[in-house]
């Protein structure tokens, strides 16, 4: 499995590429952090990360593109803006037909620090020393690109099995409820049958 992790910014927008092997084995492919100057016209900002995207997505050909799930930050604005260009990698994506899976920060630290509260230090700490990098990647969107990716990496085989016990419970529940129809269309032709008597 390739997985391009995305840290969503509008200023800064990080991609990182990981393949992941068996296990917990994890080897960086790339990355980058794209960036978009303050005084340009918000949809300029957009369509530069649309372009990035498409072309991380036409040069390594991710089979899954992990984001980082904004739900809630002090800064409206950079919430917004962060949200914004979460939505273009996505929408790329989805144009591929590319699987798109969402992170909260939280799970991202506790995937790769092992703490949902740790810093953006340790966090690019551990990505360093789990992909056996020379040097930290930087700024920190980079590292966050990264453990973004190496998350999903380990996350998917348990997301995996949790999708297909929801889809078996679908199926389950919808079988039970064509044989309750089934059973109330009997009773409600009897009671018919009856009552014609």
């Amino acid at each position: 499995m390739r997985v391009l992790g995305v840290d969503p910014g509008l200023t800064r927008c990080g991609f990182g590429v990981v393949d992941a092997g068996r296990g917990r084995d994890v080897k960086p492919v790339a990355v980058d952090v794209v960036r978009t100057a303050a005084d340009m016209e918000l949809a300029s900002r957009l369509l530069r990360i649309s372009d990035a995207v498409d072309d991380w997505l036409d040069r390594y050909r991710p089979t899954v593109v992990a984001v980082e799930r904004v739900f809630s930050q002090h800064n409206v604005r950079t919430a917004m803006g962060t949200a914004q260009a979460g939505g273009v990698v996505a929408l790329a994506a989805a144009k591929r037909g590319i699987r798109v899976c969402f992170h909260t920060p939280s799970q991202v630290k506790a995937a790769v620090t092992g703490s949902g509260g740790a810093d953006k230090k340790q966090v690019t700490a551990m990505i360093t020393r789990i992909l056996g990098l020379d040097a930290p990647p930087k700024p920190a969107d980079a590292a966050d690109a990264l453990a973004l990716a190496v998350c999903h990496c380990w996350r998917a085989p348990m997301l995996d099995r949790i999708a297909a016990a929801e889809a078996a419970a679908a199926e389950q529940k919808r079988r039970y409820e064509m044989r309750l129809e089934g059973t109330t269309a009997q009773r409600g032709g009897r009671s018919a049958g009856k009552a014609g008597r």
